[in-house]
């Protein structure tokens, strides 16, 4: 682990002195050996704050994408919400529809029957009207009949004699009198 408290740069580099010793090294190269450690700290200072500055990025982006994806995340949940809500809705309104088409159906159905037992108590009513209104008629042409026949059983009056008549026979009367076909008709049934 290194001690973060003792951190070298290149200018501590080339500013570090190193006192003359006897039997020491050779200066000139500890001086390049050292320009080229500092050169070297340079670029590596230089690369670690490029490498920082790309990592700040990548984390900016990655931080970015994250955010992204909750948002998408949550645009997700909420269209997958708002799909269900819309499916219950449709599938509320769809069984309210068919609970109103029964009804109107039954109400139809009722009133169509409804319907059809007034016009049968209509029908039925015309039937009697039909059958007292023949009954009622076969009665007046059996009267009628009845009197018809009447007559012709009666006796025929007395012929005037043509002298009280003017000089003119009164005409014969004929004792039975043929029944109209429709009158017939209406007598069978």
């Amino acid at each position: 682990m290194i001690d973060e408290s003792f951190r070298l740069t290149p200018l501590d580099v080339r500013r570090q002195q190193f006192p003359n010793e006897m039997r020491g090294y050779n200066r000139a190269q500890v001086d390049a050996f050292r320009e080229r450690v500092a050169d070297e700290m340079e670029d590596l200072t230089r690369r670690i704050q490029d490498m920082e500055a790309k990592a700040r990025g990548f984390h900016e982006q990655l931080r970015a994408f994250r955010e992204r994806e909750k948002a998408l995340n949550e645009a997700l949940v909420s269209a997958q919400q708002l799909r269900t809500e819309m499916r219950e809705q449709a599938d509320r309104e769809a069984q309210l529809i068919i609970r109103e088409a029964k009804a109107e159906g039954d109400r139809l159905v009722d009133a169509a029957r409804n319907e059809a037992r007034r016009l049968s108590s209509d029908l039925e009513a015309l039937d009697r009207t039909r059958r007292a209104y023949i009954m009622q008629l076969r009665q007046l042409a059996e009267r009628q009949l009845a009197e018809l026949d009447a007559a012709a059983a009666a006796p025929s009056p007395v012929l005037a004699p043509p002298e009280l008549n003017g000089g003119e026979a009164a005409p014969p009367t004929k004792s039975h009198h043929p029944t109209p076909a429709w009158l017939d008709s209406l007598v069978k049934e």
